[in-house]
């Protein structure tokens, strides 16, 4: 019996080209990694989604963005307030800026810090455990020469502070802590106490070296040309009991509510006694460059408002109210008659042309 040929058609040649293509992806049996995996998904292969995400056990993530962005407007407070605060301390140009807010392990906390390098071991009451506030050396010896009646300027071989100087810089150390109880004050209220003060990180253990900690650093700069670090390190214990609160919507509706309703007043009762401009506008017109030009004594302009009509009175160049023209004794005044309430409605003045 003879055997016939068919011709295929197009589609059919297309169709064995693709199943040609598919056999030789990788299966799932021989060892596919991940990125085959994905590319399996993209061909159709497999088309549910990822139910899982990447977990590193040992260097886990406790803060989110948000907090993050919390402690970033807590502490952007802080620098400028203490950065004014040095300022007229020291009697130099001091500028503080909030470098990075980031986590990290605690131990690699410890070996990223220079050494030496002036640490304060803070409590922050009502949170539970401690936190370490850290000038780098530089910065320290700058404020302490400025303090001695010279220049500011930092030396350049690092060594550990006498004890004369640390008392010298405690005092910069207590007004940073006040300055930082003040900013944390928009987030919840904290009594902040010193514990002690070391020449290192190396001989402080406040948190275990695999915990998470919360590490804001700063850039200060002095006079505009010398600068060095500051670093406040928060483990993540300090904060757990608050963090459902660190949002920067929580800080944003604490920030409002801190204000009183005697501060209300009082700030009110302030803004009394600013002084603002009054500008009373008899009536206007509209003249060209040219007519402009062609003025001379004696020309009669014509106005587009009667002479019996209201005066226009601006508050801080803005039209607020209608009224008549007087004399108080021997000086010209006006007599309020009718607040605008749309400034559209204003006809005449100049505005309409």
């Amino acid at each position: 019996m003879a055997s016939s040929t068919q011709a295929l058609s197009q589609d059919e040649i297309d169709d064995l080209l693709s199943s040609l293509g598919a056999s030789k992806r990788k299966p799932r049996g021989t060892g596919a990694d991940a990125g085959d995996f994905a590319a399996m998904d993209e061909a159709g292969g497999a088309s549910e989604k990822r139910s899982y995400k990447l977990y590193n056990f040992r260097r886990p993530d406790k803060f989110s963005k948000d907090h993050l962005r919390a402690l970033q407007t807590i502490h952007d407070s802080f620098a400028r307030q203490l950065g004014l605060l040095l300022t007229a301390y020291l009697r130099m140009n001091v500028e503080i800026d909030v470098v990075s807010v980031d986590q990290l392990t605690y131990d690699e906390f410890v070996r990223s810090m220079p050494s030496p390098v002036t640490v304060t071991i803070i409590e922050m009451d009502p949170l539970a455990g401690q936190s370490l506030l850290g000038f780098s050396y530089d910065i320290s010896s700058s404020m302490i020469d400025r303090m001695l009646g010279g220049p500011g300027q930092s030396e350049q071989k690092p060594r550990e502070l006498t004890d004369i100087e640390q008392s010298l810089i405690k005092r910069i150390i207590d007004k940073s802590l006040e300055c930082l109880e003040e900013a944390w004050h928009s987030f919840i209220s904290v009594s902040i106490n010193v514990i002690g003060m070391e020449d290192g990180y190396n001989l402080i253990q406040v948190a275990t070296p695999g915990e998470i900690v919360a590490l804001i650093t700063f850039e200060i700069t002095l006079n505009n040309k010398d600068s060095g670090l500051m670093s406040l390190c928060i483990p993540y214990p300090v904060l757990e009991s608050v963090l459902n609160q660190l949002s920067a919507q929580h800080i944003f509706y604490r920030q409002n509510e801190t204000v009183s309703e005697e501060d209300r007043d009082l700030i009110l009762s302030k803004l009394n006694y600013a002084k603002m401009p009054i500008e009373v506008f008899l009536a206007g017109t509209q003249l060209t460059v040219s007519e402009l030009l062609d003025l001379s004594v004696g020309d009669v302009i014509k106005l587009d408002r009667p002479a019996s009509s209201d005066l226009l009175v601006n508050v801080n160049h803005r039209p607020k109210f209608y009224a008549r023209p007087g004399k108080v004794k021997d000086k010209l005044a006006i007599f309020v008659t009718e607040d605008i309430e749309n400034e559209e409605t204003i006809e005449g003045f100049g505005i309409n042309g």
